[in-house]
């Protein structure tokens, strides 16, 4: 019989489970906001019920390179199986750019993905901003997965130009996914900051787990969707909607 039992209250906890590594340096940013969140909705040793597959994200990044996508979502698929079979209620992708295989994992396993695009809609909606510049790898600036989401939800989104993609993408692959963090990416990411804001952007969206490591302060509102994604499943993980 349960604590919960034998008081004779209710539980409504529920486990949530991980899918990290992508990269490790974020996944640890995952592990730590989740569980502060708990402990600061519940108080006294509480922490979240988390289970976690932390994958080698050399061999992610080399399916993003060759698009092997098919091939990612069966790995992710796999990775969410094991998790589910572990006891898992809810999965979270702690990664921007794999959310591109979200619903290949949900299908596979029956369990919802709790989705970082939506945690930041919610965030920017509950705002007066409507138009957002979208940072993150060049996947998720320049396909749909994030972008549509976004969109369908009612906000305008903006992407930097060509040459300030690539910048963008390289800073995160070769620098914050290897737990570097340069001065002068920082300046960088204020001019395509500052040109998004030229060009009409409300507000920043940072698509990329790591990019809370480098950008900390912006002339609009920044939502950072690390913060706003645990932030998410530490709701579901006290029994809220997540």
């Amino acid at each position: 019989m349960t604590i919960a039992a034998q008081t004779g209250t209710s539980d409504r906890r529920r486990t949530v489970g991980l899918i990290g590594g992508m990269s490790w340096a974020s996944t640890a940013t995952y592990y730590r906001l989740i569980n502060e969140d708990v402990a600061a909705r519940l108080g006294g040793l509480h922490s979240a019920r988390l289970l976690m597959h932390s994958f080698d994200f050399h061999d992610i990044e080399a399916y993003q390179q060759a698009g092997a996508w098919d091939a990612a979502g069966v790995a992710l698929a796999q990775a969410g199986l094991g998790l589910q079979r572990a006891g898992a209620e809810a999965l979270v992708i702690c990664a921007n750019t794999m959310h591109k295989v979200a619903d290949a994992v949900e299908q596979a396993t029956g369990l919802p993905v709790l989705h970082v695009a939506d945690a930041a809609a919610r965030a920017v909606l509950a705002t007066p901003a409507r138009r957002v510049g979208l940072l993150g790898t060049r996947f998720t600036m320049e396909q749909g997965f994030i972008r549509d989401r976004l969109a369908g939800r009612g906000l305008e989104v903006i992407i930097p130009g060509d040459e300030d993609r690539l910048v963008v993408n390289r800073v995160i692959y070769d620098e914050l996914c290897q737990g570097r963090v340069l001065e002068t990416s920082r300046e960088a990411y204020d001019r395509i900051i500052a040109g998004l804001v030229d060009r009409g952007a409300e507000a920043i969206v940072l698509g990329c787990t790591e990019l809370g490591l480098l950008v900390e302060t912006a002339p609009v509102p920044l939502f950072d969707t690390t913060i706003l994604h645990a932030r998410a499943a530490a709701d579901f993980a006290v029994g809220g909607a997540g």
